[in-house]
């Protein structure tokens, strides 16, 4: 029943968020930093986290450096410490799983918790125990979360949108009405904008509006996962927390910024072999293989030209997408244009399975470049990734990512424990928030 059930929760889903993340991170190592505008994203040359205080004054996400400092002067701009934002993320996870093993890490900065049952464990009531987990982060993280309590993920997701920063919004079964008739349909979790714009040719433009159109109507005009949001919608969970690390990848990515923009055709391409050495890492850690690839240049103008490469077989070894990419890096590069961004994408990704021997002995060869590569991982998990690397990087490798002023480092990076390297690091980052930790 979609809005007559009579229990509040037939499911309990939190969806619990961190405000401005990144920046709350650092105000919380940093507690001079407190009240101040404070922004992340200087090696980038743009914002990549503000908190609230320099939201106040205008800034938003992705905004130029240049432009953040004529309407907030006195903003305080950093590298991004993405090492400890890391390890506070998993000491976030670490707390919420103190109510329940039923979590979902969906992101560095937000998870979903399935707190169906567990009132009478832990002697509260369902929003009693979300006030709980959000008064605890607060306590030992020294920085808000926002807090979605509803009866599936969807209802959850908005919930927590709905009051920032520090916010506990409670969405009953017998509420949902109200919540969603107030709500605009391109505001709901996985509705973009091309879906949005196909519902308006509908006539409908609020969640509500989606969530009371009749069942068959949905399953005609709309794919899978929107009748999911449907259903979510009208108070039926029927989207579980993904509660293990998925194993297999569809597709792996890695972009690299750099400063300052360089013209440099060797290092251009030492960067994209970077990359690709680094999405050949991931997928080796799945044993997939891939035999679809794209690469992307992107300008200091902020354009973007990519090229897709089929390789002759599936594989995992960066040095056969190198190969490819010398085929194809005169038809993406332009002399004297000055590059900031570089980008590989590895698709259709597979099962990187055991071969059959061949009659020309090609299976030996992989064979053989497999053992190669099992080593060069091997130190990469006890010296750092990238400890071994190929020729075609060493541009990238030998140089630092950012420049001048977006060269600066995080305090982590720059100050180690004793017994760590650049490359070999403790799991803790150099203080603990608020001394808590």
């Amino acid at each position: 029943m979609p809005f007559g059930a009579h229990s509040s929760f037939p499911h309990a889903i939190l969806h619990i968020d961190g405000d401005a993340f990144f920046a709350s991170c650092e105000q919380s190592l940093h507690p001079e930093l407190k009240g101040k505008p404070v922004i992340t994203g200087k090696e980038r040359g743009i914002a990549a986290s503000m908190s609230y205080e320099a939201k106040a004054m205008g800034v938003t996400r992705a905004m130029m450096l240049s432009e953040i400092k004529k309407i907030c002067p006195d903003a305080i701009i950093l590298p991004s410490d993405y090492e400890t934002y890391s390890l506070l993320s998993k000491r976030f996870f670490e707390i919420v799983r103190r109510y329940t093993s039923d979590v979902e890490e969906y992101g560095i900065d937000e998870c979903f918790a399935d707190i169906t049952g567990m009132r009478r464990p832990l002697h509260m009531s369902y929003p009693q125990i979300a006030e709980a987990i959000q008064k605890e982060l607060l306590r030992e993280l020294d920085f808000t979360f926002s807090v979605g309590l509803a009866p599936t993920k969807v209802l959850a997701k908005i919930a927590s949108k709905w009051k920032k920063p520090y916010g506990l919004t409670v969405i009953r079964m017998r509420e949902i009405m109200n919540f969603l008739g107030k709500l605009p349909v391109g505001h709901v979790w996985g509705i973009g904008p091309q879906t949005e714009a196909l519902l308006a040719k509908f006539g409908v433009r609020t969640a509500l509006q989606f969530a009371q159109r009749p069942e068959m109507w949905v399953h005609k005009n709309f794919s899978k996962p929107f009748y999911e949001i449907w259903h979510e919608l009208n108070g039926r969970s029927v989207m579980p927390l993904a509660l293990e690390e998925r194993g297999f990848q569809y597709s792996v990515q890695k972009f690299k910024t750099f400063t300052p923009p360089s013209t440099d055709r060797q290092f251009v391409f030492a960067q994209l072999s970077k990359n690709i050495e680094s999405a050949c890492i991931k997928i080796r850690r799945y044993h997939q293989a891939t035999r679809d690839v794209m690469f992307f240049l992107r300008t200091q103008q902020f354009e973007s030209r990519g090229v897709e490469v089929r390789l002759s077989r599936p594989s995992a070894f960066a040095h056969d997408i190198v190969h490819a990419l010398e085929q194809v890096f005169d038809r993406l590069y332009r002399p004297s244009v000055p590059y900031r961004q570089t980008g590989v994408v590895l698709c259709n990704l597979t099962e990187d399975t055991v071969r059959q021997p061949d009659l020309f002995g090609q299976s030996i060869q992989i064979e053989k470049m497999q053992k190669l590569y099992d080593s060069i991982d091997q130190l990469g998990r006890w010296y750092g990734k990238h400890t071994v690397f190929l020729g075609s990087s060493f541009a990238a490798q030998k140089f630092v990512q950012h420049l001048g002023d977006r060269g600066d480092v995080p305090v982590r990076r720059s100050e180690l424990f004793k017994g760590e390297s650049k490359r070999k690091r403790l799991n803790i980052p150099l203080f603990a928030p608020g001394r808590r930790i």
